[in-house]
């Protein structure tokens, strides 16, 4: 079970114009907006990451809008674990479950998660809040690593997860996010 103090949330790579050619496209932005207030809402920390963000430009408005009180961490390998202020700041947060999300699922998200497992994290993949350009492509990513043990949640799974009760003001916030 994902825990509060426990985990964090990876956004990975959700920029520019390869952003809008995403496969169901509005979903997606939907539940990358739930999910990221829904983390804030409970105070995750959250590992922004950008994949050469000189060349496929910013984060989308929609996610960069709830993260002004950090800045994203730029990348040029595929797997944020080859980023070393990644890796610093995911060790300096004591955690070892990850929830990742962002785009693409078969090359960018795959190799995070894969090797985040790899490295003894406890990963989950938000499967309604990855995509590819193909359908096909998302697809074969999120089977492929479910054969390797990364578990598949979904947005409202993981923040009902992490909450565990309805007793709490984080409730009314993260409820709101979900409809």
């Amino acid at each position: 079970m994902l825990e509060v103090n426990n985990t964090v949330l990876a956004i990975v790579d959700v920029q520019g114009k390869l952003a809008t050619l995403m496969t169901d496209r509005e979903t997606l932005y939907k539940n990358l907006i739930a999910i990221t207030a829904g983390a804030k809402a409970l105070g995750l920390p959250v590992l922004w990451m950008e994949q050469i963000p000189e060349k496929l430009g910013s984060t989308i408005p929609e996610v960069s809008e709830l993260l002004t009180d950090q800045q994203p961490m730029a990348k040029s390998t595929f797997s944020c674990c080859g980023s070393k202020e990644f890796t610093r700041s995911l060790v300096d947060s004591g955690r070892r479950q990850v929830l990742v999300v962002g785009i693409e699922a078969h090359v960018c998200v795959y190799q995070t998660a894969m090797e985040l497992a790899e490295q003894g994290y406890d990963v989950q993949v938000v499967a309604d809040a990855v995509s590819s350009r193909l359908e096909s492509n998302r697809d074969r990513a999120l089977d492929k690593m479910t054969r390797y043990n990364i578990e598949l949640t979904t947005t409202e799974m993981a923040l009902f997860e992490l909450m565990k009760t309805a007793d709490t003001e984080e409730f009314r916030t993260v409820a709101k996010l979900i409809r």
